[in-house]
This record gives structure tokens, sequence and C-alpha cells, in this order.
């Protein structure tokens, strides 16, 4: 089974950085790196089952969400060369924030199966970093 795993300090409070990411449908913090997010079906951004269709490309589900425990999970059902549905199954990322010294400790990670893990990772990671980065710069900017 493969893995990706990033993390960042953001130097605000954990229900701060929840609020800014806790609904799928809305990646408004990640310009730049996300370039258009389609909302897919009825649900709404904060229900299981959310679905969205980001940069054109990548197809994802919204599988858990816990605001109590400043967590969600999801799944990548298609896209792209290594993320294809053909070349990786059992994708699962996940968004972990807790508590730490600066303020809040944001881990992104994923599991997946795939022929091909270590393309897998080398597409996946680069992401990741990308996404924390625009997370932590734009709250930098709302403090």
């Amino acid at each position: 089974m493969g893995k990706c795993y990033q993390k960042i300090e953001i130097n605000a409070e954990i229900e701060t950085v929840w609020q800014k990411i806790a609904n799928f449908h809305d990646m408004s913090w990640a310009d730049g790196v996300i370039t258009s997010l389609v909302k897919v079906g009825p649900a709404s951004g904060t229900e299981i089952g959310a679905k969205r269709l980001l940069n054109d490309a990548i197809h994802e589900t919204l599988v858990s969400v816990d605001g109590g425990n400043f967590t969600f999970s999801y799944s990548i059902d298609d896209g792209p060369g290594p993320i294809a549905k053909s070349a990786v199954t059992n994708y699962l990322g996940v968004v972990k924030l807790s508590e730490c010294c600066a303020g809040t400790l944001v881990e992104w990670s994923s599991s997946f199966t795939s022929v091909n893990e270590s393309a897998v990772t080398e597409f996946c990671d680069p992401i990741y970093l990308a996404l924390l980065g625009a997370l932590k710069g734009s709250l930098a900017f709302d403090g």
C-alpha cells in the first residue's frame, strides 16, 4: 500500500483553520493551486458523499467528516496519469488538524493501492505541499 504525507504548522487557532477548510466545496483559500472547483451532485460541502471536480481533472468524494476532531477524508475517484481510476484504487486522503505549540498542525496524508506507488507519491506530495502553503498563506492575510 502506498502512502503520501505532508504537514505544516500554522500560527492560527485550530477553529479558525477548520473553518477555512471544512467546506469540501470551497477551496478559495487555495488560490494558484486549485484553478477551478465544480460541485458535482446535490450534497452540500459538509455532507458525506459530497463530490467535486478539481482543475477540470480530479474527481473526489467526501468520505467522512468529523468537526469535533477537526478531520475529514476523501476518495479520489479518477484523475490524470498516476491517479487515474485505471492506475490507482482505494485512494483515501485524510486532512487532520491538531493543536500544537504555535497554533495548529495540519497533516495531509493518503493511502492507496497502485502498481506504481512512487508515481502516485511524486504526483500527490507536491500538490499537498502547495495546498498546505496556500492554506497557511491565506490565514496569514486573514489575521
